[in-house]
């Protein structure tokens, strides 16, 4: 990439056709770094050209992915199908010039002129005064793309139809139009998916016949899941939005999702957004198909949320669980946050101290036997004993109840779990029961105790 002092202009140009998925995702990332970076410009261009599969729907749903992620803009929204009159001029500046044409030939009639001179011929057509409006190529030479991660690619020009860049009507096709919104929006770098690269070298030729000097370009290999394949549904979240409602925060996924085929040269993994602006170079991404793994991405999360400072976790738990953020709740999330990969997960670990416990009927049948009620019995009696209901105290208390009862810590500390849960796992056993309190847990074991009672058989 050019040096910082150049202020770029790139663009995001999504198809408002669906959900913005995570190889779109990345290359909105890409494009905001790199306008970060050199401190120049982000235009958000929506290429809704496709009238049937366009909505507004689906463009409010890119918009709010892109919130999510808090990449923003410098200039946007713009509707590339607003820009229909720009769009217009430029092809009535083509086919004054000669670069194009109108051509009647039908389909049928291109395929004929193809047998007949070979199928590894592009067509050529002979114009008319009707008929879709065709760009045309040179019989001779390549088009080369000179392309920031795969170097020099070339195209020969003979292999190209006079492709068409408008229908008969006049309405435009997508590689034209992107051309003419490139140039006349000064976009210098084109940072897309390499699915786009068959589609370059028309576009360069239409930049060529406007007279326009063609950005500099930058296609990144596609994301592929853990099995090779390319990334779909199958392997997990597909969609910004669904990695939302699954949990993740916003930084995790703009960490994991810029190092899914770039890196900064060194082994780090948890950089910054700061950090990822200021070392964010497009033509550092590797030629080779990157692996979107969520296992990997859940590790990232965890690591994040447990290193987020307390107040700021304890909103995002309150966020995503829509609830007010109140010093239970605030409490709670103090005892979990070492314990949750995910916003989703923090939820079941501290769910008792707000509800009744769960009924776990696998859990309780695990655990509530043997010297169960034993154990419950002495913790009972430690904890009502305990006058400052903390932490530290609770520990204290019922910290000696193992070896004064002669039992592996597990055999105490899993019955008063399951009685003050209802399941066995939670977070701290000691921090567990301060934050539920001293009247809470003391019902809770004792109404554990008497489920143990019902269940024993009485004597004959």
């Amino acid at each position: 990439m050019n040096s910082a002092s150049e202020a770029l202009r790139v663009r995001f140009a999504p198809s408002p056709t669906g959900a913005l998925h995570i190889g779109g995702a990345r290359t909105a990332l890409y494009n905001w770094l790199a306008a970060r970076h050199s401190e120049g410009t982000l235009v958000l261009r929506i290429e809704d050209t496709d009238l049937e599969r366009s909505t507004e729907e689906n463009v409010e749903q890119i918009i709010e992915a892109l919130d999510w992620l808090e990449l923003d803009w410098d200039e946007g929204p713009v509707s590339q199908a607003g820009r229909a009159a720009n769009h217009a001029d430029a092809l009535q500046r083509l086919l004054e010039s000669g670069a194009a044409y109108r051509d009647p030939a039908k389909a049928e009639d291109v395929k004929a002129w193809k047998a007949e001179h070979g199928a590894d011929r592009g067509y050529r057509g002979a114009p008319g005064s009707e008929g879709a409006i065709r760009l045309k190529v040179p019989d001779e030479g390549d088009t080369v793309v000179h392309d920031m991660i795969r170097g020099e690619v070339r195209f020969p020009n003979s292999s190209y139809d006079d492709f068409v860049i408008a229908r008969g009507d006049g309405s435009v096709l997508y590689n034209f139009a992107v051309s003419v919104d490139d140039a006349e929006m000064g976009i210098t770098e084109v940072i897309r998916g390499d699915d786009h690269l068959s589609n370059t070298p028309k576009q360069l030729l239409v930049l060529e016949a406007l007279g326009h000097q063609p950005p500099r370009y930058a296609h990144v290999p596609l994301l592929h899941g853990p099995d090779g394949k390319k990334l779909s549904k199958r392997h997990g979240a597909a969609s910004v939005q669904e990695l939302r409602d699954a949990g993740y925060l916003p930084a995790a996924v703009r960490n994991y999702v810029a190092l899914l085929g770039w890196g900064p040269g060194d082994d780090e993994t948890l950089l910054s957004t700061e950090e990822l602006v200021k070392r964010f170079d497009p033509s550092d991404v590797g030629r080779s198909s990157a692996v979107f793994d969520e296992q990997k991405l859940r590790w990232m999360n965890g690591r994040y949320m447990r290193e987020m400072p307390l107040e700021e976790y304890a909103r995002a738990v309150a966020a995503h669980n829509e609830r007010e953020l109140d010093p239970l709740l605030h409490s709670a999330c103090e005892i979990a946050q070492e314990k949750a990969q995910t916003l989703n997960e923090v939820w079941p670990l501290i769910r008792f101290v707000f509800e009744p416990p769960i009924e776990d009927e696998k859990a309780w049948r695990k655990i509530m036997k043997g010297d169960a009620g034993k154990a419950l019995e002495a913790s009972r009696e430690a904890l009502e004993a305990v006058e400052e209901f903390d932490a530290g105290s609770v520990e204290t208390a019922v910290g000696p109840i193992p070896e004064m009862l002669g039992l592996k810590p597990g055999k105490v500390y899993q019955p008063i779990r399951v009685a003050i849960t209802g399941t066995t796992v939670s977070p701290g056993i000691f921090e567990s029961i301060a934050v539920l309190g001293r009247e809470k847990t003391l019902l809770r074991i004792t109404d554990a105790l008497e489920r143990l009672a019902a269940s024993v058989p009485e004597p004959d």
